[in-house]
């Protein structure tokens, strides 16, 4: 298994499963750099709405052309149904969100279990139809690339690459939107039809990715992503960059996989390899990650203890924690005897003259001491300019002489 995967890793497991790599890669481009922007707008549930209400889209175009003579299972027509009914969803949860008094999840919770239910319906009345070729719908609710013809793979990838092209074009005005609506009005950007390329946006990329990832996980491709490149960075325009490249990375991934094994399901698959790759960037993302936050504890309760410490070095206290005891001989401060070394001394009178320095900041600079605080963990010249430092060491020298 392992010598076919890197095959369909390297494009050498047949024509039609690099066709359908490369259009799961783009596929997951699009889907991640697109939900990252419904994501920072902090709309990301309106993916699930559009993506459940393609199914009577799906169920309609079926019996439509099976009704002017084809086979039914033409997934171009299935396609464009599939984009019509998502459109109408889509319009449904505006129309409810502005003409009554629905807050949008309400609307979106609506619209999605009513087109979903319809969808399921037709889906029942068409396994009755006498006529068609209906086996393979199913594949629409989970995706599959079992039976995918040549033509169907290069549609997913030319879909795929064009919605790329899409994000690329517009993502400065998006970002802006995603980010700061307000500034974006102000720099005549018109909201709503930003508004709406991006819902249009993931609506194509959901529409493109049904057959491939089907209408229930392609919400996946949409979310994860992003949310798990935001572990990784706090600017707009890379989180966007990242959610393209982990929704990229896990499609190429899964639909190789899949086509190492023939009785995995390529949809499910890309899904999990995406929520793989979330749980590794929570647990090892520089900044965000468990790992950086147990670390960032660990040092804050290290300064905390250190801190203490000096302060009763400075007082001429016994140090009486366990913990603070350890860190102060480990780190030459005490002897074992208890008493201070020179260095120790020299860290206490300096962390003694800062909170001398903060309690007289406290007055003069409430704002800042608002923002920052002083608590020992961090140099108080990392939280006050040196001018403000220098002024307070001067009141500070006048209220020693004047006492």
């Amino acid at each position: 298994m392992l010598e076919a995967f890197l095959d369909a890793l390297l494009l050498q497991a047949g024509y039609n499963a690099a066709l359908v790599a490369l259009g799961a890669g783009l596929l997951g481009v699009a889907a991640g750099s697109s939900g990252a922007f419904l994501f920072l707008r902090k709309r990301a549930l309106v993916s699930d709405a559009i993506a459940h209400a393609t199914l009577p889209g799906v169920g309609l175009a079926y019996i439509v052309m099976v009704m002017l003579g084809g086979e039914g299972r033409s997934l171009p027509g299935l396609l464009l149904g599939s984009a019509l009914s998502a459109g109408a969803g889509l319009l449904a949860v505006q129309w409810l969100v502005a003409r009554t008094r629905l807050a949008e999840d309400a609307a979106i919770g609506a619209v999605l279990s009513v087109f979903f239910g319809f969808g399921i319906v037709l889906l029942t009345v068409i396994q009755n139809m006498s006529r068609g070729y209906q086996a393979g719908l199913e594949g629409f609710l989970l995706g599959s690339t079992a039976g995918m013809l040549f033509q169907d793979a290069l549609l997913i990838a030319a879909g795929g690459a064009l919605a790329v092209a899409f994000t690329f074009l517009f993502r400065r005005p998006m970002t802006i939107t995603a980010f700061d609506p307000e500034f974006a009005a102000t720099a005549g950007i018109d909201i709503r039809r930003m508004d709406l390329a991006m819902m249009g946006l993931v609506m194509g990329v959901t529409v493109i990715g049904l057959k491939l990832v089907g209408l229930i996980l392609i919400v996946a491709m949409l979310i994860i992503p992003p949310v798990t490149a935001r572990l990784w960075s706090e600017r707009t325009e890379h989180v966007v960059l990242i959610a393209g490249l982990f929704g990229g990375l896990s499609g190429y991934l899964g639909a190789a996989l899949s086509a190492s094994a023939p009785n995995l399901p390529t949809g499910p698959i890309i899904v999990l390899i995406a929520f793989s790759l979330f749980v590794l960037s929570l647990l090892a993302a520089p900044r965000r990650g468990l790992l950086a936050g147990a670390r960032l504890r660990q040092r804050y309760r290290k300064s905390l203890h250190r801190h203490q410490g000096l302060l009763a070095i400075a007082r001429n206290d016994a140090v009486r924690n366990p913990a603070t005891l350890k860190l102060l001989r480990r780190e030459g401060l005490i002897g074992r005897d208890g008493t201070a070394t020179e260095k120790g001394r020299d860290l206490a009178a300096t962390a003694a003259r800062n909170e001398k320095r903060w309690a007289l900041a406290r007055q003069l600079y409430t704002d800042d001491v608002q923002a920052g605080g002083y608590d020992g963990s961090r140099p108080i010249e990392e939280l006050l300019t040196r001018d403000a430092i220098a002024q307070i060491d001067e009141r500070l020298g006048e209220a020693s002489r004047d006492s």
